[in-house]
């Protein structure tokens, strides 16, 4: 079998689950300010965890995925807290004070924390070009804040939201890479969300008032938040993860924003205005700035080696 057509068949796939998880995240984004009016952002969370929770057991049962292994929880338990769990919860908190793209535009930050944490966690550094990439984004942040807060604090502070959900997506990615290596991307994304849950039950009271007071839409809503941007998008997202570096996989999300333009603004009517537009291409801008790599100093020519000279022989 030739091994590059291999390689570039999981590249393929690879992106393809990528690109899956890319379309579905931005729904996610306009999905959760359709629901902001009816829902708590604890409600919400869980009752989006439950729903994906219930559909990946049941497809973990119908391929009898089984228990991961035990080197695999660290990794499940932290991204479970992290990113099924205060992700989801400070995000749809913030998206009580801001729209949709100008979320998903904060968020994606994201991937700058990857790099970062990479670096502390993994011993790989912090190069010039990361420094200068957080400056930039984090003057994005203030700029999309400013343009948000209208005179007030509270779109401020769901700007400060959002921020802290890039963290914890950040953070979440990070732990469930090596999780990957012990456990199939199933088990992971399964656990994970029921982990999340699990964190979220202190809504649960809320969770149940809010749903007998909510339009059926506002509740179909939040079953299709935990069925495709969680269920299957958090699946596809490991499956790709498992197959390439989590820095190429946070790139893939430089997308999300524009989708995310693009469906508030069918879905909602919500189009950023020109200022937080600014600031959101700012924070990319950061972002694309942080995985540039800084001019290398020029290799010192090799010696070029003397030939030794030849031993003396006996024979005139």
């Amino acid at each position: 079998m030739d091994q590059s057509n291999t390689t570039a068949g999981i590249d393929r796939r690879a992106l393809l689950a990528a690109s899956v998880t890319v379309v579905l995240w931005a729904s996610a984004f306009v999905s959760i300010r359709g629901s902001a009016d009816w829902f708590g952002p604890g409600a919400l969370a869980l009752g989006r965890l439950l729903a994906g929770s219930v559909a990946l057991g049941l497809i973990l049962l119908i391929r009898r995925g089984g228990l991961p292994s035990r080197a695999a929880w660290p990794g499940i338990l932290g991204s479970g807290i992290l990113w099924f769990g205060v992700y989801m919860v400070a995000l749809n908190w913030g998206e009580h004070g801001v729209d949709a793209g100008t979320a998903a535009m904060v968020v994606n930050v994201g991937p700058m924390v990857i790099a970062l944490l990479g670096g502390w966690l993994l011993k790989e550094g912090f190069p010039p070009m990361l420094l200068a990439g957080m400056a930039v984004s984090f003057a994005g942040a203030v700029v999309v804040g400013i343009s948000q807060s209208d005179g007030g604090a509270s779109s401020l502070v769901g700007v400060l939201l959002c921020l802290l959900a890039a963290v914890a997506y950040g953070g979440g990615v990070v732990s469930q890479k090596p999780a990957l290596k012990h456990a199939s991307p199933l088990q992971v994304t399964t656990f994970g969300c029921l982990v999340g849950a699990v964190m979220c039950l202190p809504f649960a009271g809320q969770l149940v008032s809010q749903v007998s007071k909510a339009p059926l839409s506002a509740t179909l809503n939040m079953l299709y938040l935990g069925i495709f941007p969680t269920a299957v998008a958090f699946s596809t997202w490991a499956y790709a993860l498992a197959r390439t570096t989590a820095g190429k996989m946070g790139a893939t999300t430089y997308a999300v924003p524009a989708l995310v333009v693009l469906i508030s603004w069918i879905a909602l009517g919500e189009v950023p205005g020109l200022m937080t537009l600014f600031g959101g291409a700012l924070c990319l801008g950061g972002v694309a700035v942080s995985r540039m790599r800084g001019k290398r100093r020029a290799a010192a020519p090799a010696a070029v080696p003397v030939p030794e000279a030849a031993p003396a022989s006996d024979t005139p």
